[in-house]
């Protein structure tokens, strides 16, 4: 199977192709170069991999939840080349990326990923590993307080990842006692969108490039929060 991932959601610039059982990569973490970045990335890949566009079984997009702009970039440009090369699109979490990269790399039951959405929240997201990850939950946008999760049985570790516990000291001081751990892990891989991208491809899950469209959990970015 032939894939190429593209995830701008967040700080980093990030791209993968793979190529059967070979996936190569170029992430960069580099505030507000996306659009210098990503085209230049995509090229080197597909020169390094010998692949053409044409040649794919699909394109792959991290979808956020992230910066608005951000994801626009990215999904903008999977747009254009899914139209120019005839090519469907996996849309696939950016956050859940984030999970499958902790349960690659550490022994999680569960993930809990939070990425930076300002104002004093964060975009969370719960995971699960069962066989492959999955989302427990719809991804929310959720203030700096307590987790209602947390208060629940787990079975095994639970693993906390994502930038958001680092812009928010007191979001993981309130909730450091409910994890194992807080992994390495800030911002989406795009290798780490691949498995469920997969499973899109072989699922005949594809989208049509019109229809794809990032996850905005805030819908007005001017206002902020109302106080409860």
């Amino acid at each position: 199977m032939k894939l190429l991932a593209v995830d701008t959601s967040t700080v980093a610039c990030s791209v993968a192709l793979q190529i059967d059982g070979d996936v190569l990569q170029r992430h960069e973490v580099r505030e507000r170069e996306h659009t210098r970045l990503l085209v230049p990335m995509i090229r080197e890949l597909l020169d390094d991999g010998r692949c053409s566009l044409a040649s794919l079984d699909a394109l792959v997009l991290g979808i956020g939840p992230g910066s608005f702009i951000g994801m626009r970039i990215a999904t903008s440009l999977v747009q254009g080349m899914a139209h120019g090369a005839g090519l469907r699109v996996a849309a696939v979490s950016s956050m859940l990326a984030v999970a499958e990269e902790v349960f690659a790399r550490h022994d999680a039951e569960q993930v809990f990923v939070a990425q930076d959405a300002h104002m004093d929240q964060v975009y969370l997201g719960q995971y699960c590993f069962a066989d492959v990850a999955r989302p427990v939950a719809d991804e929310r946008l959720q203030g700096l307080s307590r987790l209602d999760e947390l208060k629940r049985d787990c079975v095994g570790a639970r693993y906390a990842a994502g930038a958001g516990w680092q812009r928010y000291p007191a979001l993981w001081s309130d909730n450091a006692d409910g994890f194992e751990a807080c992994a390495d892990v800030l911002y989406p891989s795009a290798r780490y969108l691949l498995p469920a991208a997969q499973r899109q491809v072989l699922g005949g899950c594809l989208l049509a490039p019109t229809d794809l469209e990032p996850a905005y959990l805030r819908q007005d970015v001017a206002s902020p929060p109302r106080q409860s």
